[in-house]
């Protein structure tokens, strides 16, 4: 079965729009591990504006599952992530201004850096995930880097699909068979939803996780958290 990460990054959104601690990340962590989900998931930006640096640090001991964090390799992403040692570290070229992931990685300008970034976090026993394009070049390239897997960038599917057009998958297929190949595990995430998560998981072999925070806590509003998380449990399933 693929596992499902929640990222929480909507959480701290909302609470951050109010002050406070309302809603509580730690109270909400543990009780999205009680509804089933496998994996926790955040995204800590430059300026803090949804997760803070703190809330990974205050995650760190809350977490029972699989502890991702995301996020551009800036010198105090690095320190952050090296400190309080997740399951999972996943780079991600943010723009310190973007509203959002936008791109995968040109992994072959970015070679070299990424490479002792990733020596520097396995090193410390993190697992590492770059996120990358469904381009079969970057996916080879990115088993030069010495990382442990890929996490394919899937708003271009999510889009597609939207409009009815589920062949544009085939280019998500082609990558997951050679990352498979070339030795890299495969997760995915952006936009996927209770709506097209089941087809993608359907088509992309060997699919190891998936990230979903934005879809996931929008449809919570309607169905609630412990529903929502069964229901992609149930999409995931083989």
């Amino acid at each position: 079965m693929t596992k499902l990460s929640v990222n929480i990054n909507k959480l701290a959104t909302l609470r951050n729009s109010r002050g406070g601690n309302v809603p509580n990340l730690i109270q909400a962590t543990r009780d999205i591990e009680s509804f089933g989900a496998q994996g926790i998931t955040i995204h800590p930006r430059p300026d803090e504006r949804h997760i803070r640096y703190q809330d990974a640090r205050d995650l760190k001991d809350v977490v029972n599952t699989e502890f991702n964090i995301e996020g551009n390799p800036v010198q105090k992403f690095i320190d952050l992530v090296i400190e309080v040692k997740p399951t999972q570290v996943t780079l991600v070229p943010d723009a310190e201004d973007a509203i959002t992931s936008n791109a995968g990685w040109d992994i072959v300008k970015n070679a070299v850096f990424l490479k002792e970034v990733i020596k520097t976090f396995k090193s410390e026993g993190i697992r590492t995930s770059i996120f990358v394009d469904p381009d079969t070049k970057m996916v080879e390239a990115a088993a030069n880097t010495g990382a442990d897997r890929i996490e394919l960038y899937t708003e271009s599917y999510a889009h597609h699909y939207a409009q009815g057009h589920k062949n544009k998958i085939a280019i998500f297929t082609e990558a997951a068979k050679i990352a498979h190949k070339v030795g890299l595990g495969i997760n995915a995430g952006h936009d996927l939803s209770l709506e097209n998560i089941k087809f993608f998981k359907e088509n992309i072999p060997n699919l190891l996780e998936v990230s979903i925070g934005h879809a996931l806590i929008c449809e919570s509003l309607y169905l609630g958290l412990e529903n929502v998380i069964p229901m992609y449990l149930h999409r995931l399933e083989k």
